[in-house]
């Protein structure tokens, strides 16, 4: 990914780091499905290659959306770990996920937690948020 600024439009800012195919697929499933570990990333349903893995989490640790540390049971493993920035995605996937499931042909069962979120309104947004930075914060 492109760290170079085209310019100072926010939306041309957030995908430079965000607008490739795997970055928020990554941060979804730290979201949604709870991964923290390198191999689960590579068992999502999506494919993703190791090197690109490994590349995007780099990023996400450079640009300050994800930690990664040792693993205190596992001496060979890293836990990656969203932050506040990471965190504040939450929105982004309620709303893509909201969109993809009425124009895509999703599966109802993975749009449901997206819809949820959508129709609870910030309060649902909030309450998620709040269990993120418990489960990722500490």
């Amino acid at each position: 990914m492109s760290t170079r600024d085209r310019s100072g439009c926010p939306i041309s800012l957030s995908l430079e780091l965000l607008g490739d195919r795997w970055t928020l697929l990554i941060i979804r499933d730290l979201v949604f499905a709870g991964k923290r570990h390198f191999r689960e990333f590579l068992q999502s349903d999506e494919g993703i290659s190791s090197r690109t893995l490994a590349e995007r989490l780099q990023t996400l640790q450079d640009e300050g959306i994800l930690t990664r540390s040792e693993d205190p049971s596992h001496g060979l493993k890293a836990i990656y770990r969203l932050t506040e920035a990471g965190i504040d995605l939450l929105p982004v996937l309620a709303t893509l996920g909201v969109w993809g499931s009425r124009y895509r042909k999703a599966d109802d069962d993975l749009a449901r937690i997206a819809k949820e979120l959508a129709a609870g309104g910030e309060p649902a947004i909030g309450q998620m948020k709040e269990r993120l930075r418990r489960e990722h914060l500490g």
